[in-house]
């Protein structure tokens, strides 16, 4: 699976761009604020219909334009695919697989599988249990279709359910028809459980063995996933919270509000690691989806580094190189210096200047 180009028109900072990529990997490198991260996302965004950056369509469209392009040529088991996602300022987004319109932004998943790791996902253990369960759920949309679906579904439900809860008050006679909204919400998120339990089982076969090599062998890493309620336990813990609920005007109990737990040799690092422990760790987790991915659909998926390698000390810049020879990789950074000293094999080289994309000759 690799990308082979993308084509912007009016997409951020981008006015018209086309860009080949080679299938190892592919350098963009320059200052600060030149567009570099925007190619990055628009390559994300064909994988997930999504920003990385939580950005929405209307911030994705060039200043002063009503309208904007993404032309993303894929490869994946020796077949060609065009991806097209239009964007527009007023109306959701249209997106097209070989100029064939899709219905539900749901089919493009599974057609490109991305692992973006950005310096923000170093903070992934330390940060609060929303970003944990958006490393979940960005894998696992990919991956399974099903599991997107029960998370559509229950998210919707659970909005539902918590405008219920802040109406009742003004209008009791609607408790009556809370059961049907938790009837629901209790059927998508026992499965939403049994998905991430199952997702976090496998992972954890491979980040421990991954982690143990980053760190020297000195270290035994363990991940368990801590769900909010037991699957089996959900029907009663949501009514026992009822009042709760009720007084508070949102849901207190179900999966959008688990959490994963990592520790080394007993010790919760989220709570008493070092940054140097949790760096490694969050590293270890994007190299394990890597192998995760490769497991499940057979092949490598498309690696993203967004200006990661300054964030972390030479040990790890060298596993993490070391460590993606064999997949398709787009990286982005400042300068070509930890590329040079590492003697680290470049395919392809582009300088970003202001919105403008220049092809330089390898290093190496």
């Amino acid at each position: 699976m690799v990308i082979r180009s993308i084509e912007l028109n009016n997409y951020r900072n981008y006015e018209n761009l086309k860009i080949e990529f080679s299938e190892g990997t592919n350098i963009l490198f320059g200052d600060n604020a030149q567009g570099k991260t925007n190619i990055l996302e628009a390559a994300y965004l064909s994988g997930t219909t999504k920003s990385h950056r939580g950005a929405k369509d209307r911030e994705l469209i060039r200043f002063d334009q009503s309208e904007g392009h993404i032309r993303t040529i894929i490869e994946k088991d020796e077949k060609e695919y065009q991806i097209d996602i239009h964007l527009r300022k007023n109306k959701s987004k249209g997106i097209a697989i070989n100029r064939i319109p899709i219905k539900k932004t749901t089919e493009l998943f599974g057609l490109l599988n991305i692992i973006l790791f950005s310096p923000e996902d170093l903070n992934i253990i330390k940060n609060g249990p929303q970003e944990r369960r958006r490393f979940i759920d960005a894998e696992l949309c990919q991956l399974d279709k099903i599991y997107l679906h029960n998370l559509k579904q229950y998210n919707k439900i659970l909005e539902q359910r918590n405008k219920l809860l802040k109406d009742i008050p003004m209008k009791p006679e609607l408790k009556d028809t809370l059961s049907i909204w938790d009837n629901q919400l209790i059927d998508y998120g026992t499965k939403i459980i049994d998905s991430r339990k199952k997702f976090i089982k496998d992972l954890n076969e491979i980040v421990h063995d991954m982690h143990f090599k980053i760190s020297g062998g000195k270290e035994d890493l363990l991940v368990e996933y801590e769900p909010n309620v037991y699957a089996p336990n959900m029907e009663m813990e949501l009514l026992k919270a009822t009042d709760r609920d009720l007084h508070l005007g949102n849901t207190s109990v179900g999966p959008h509000r688990d959490d994963l737990k990592f520790s080394i040799s007993g010790i919760d690092i989220r709570k008493f690691g070092s940054q140097g422990q949790q760096r490694t760790c969050a590293l270890s987790l994007k190299l394990s989806e890597i192998q995760l991915v490769k497991m499940i659909i057979g092949e490598k998926p498309v690696l993203l580094l967004d200006d990661v390698l300054s964030e972390l000390d030479s040990n790890r810049q060298n596993y993490l190189l070391n460590s993606i020879y064999d997949t398709q990789t787009i990286i982005t950074c400042t300068g070509l210096d930890d590329f040079v000293k590492n003697r680290f094999k470049i395919n392809r080289v582009y300088e970003v200047m202001q919105g403008q994309v220049f092809e330089r000759s390898s290093t190496n």
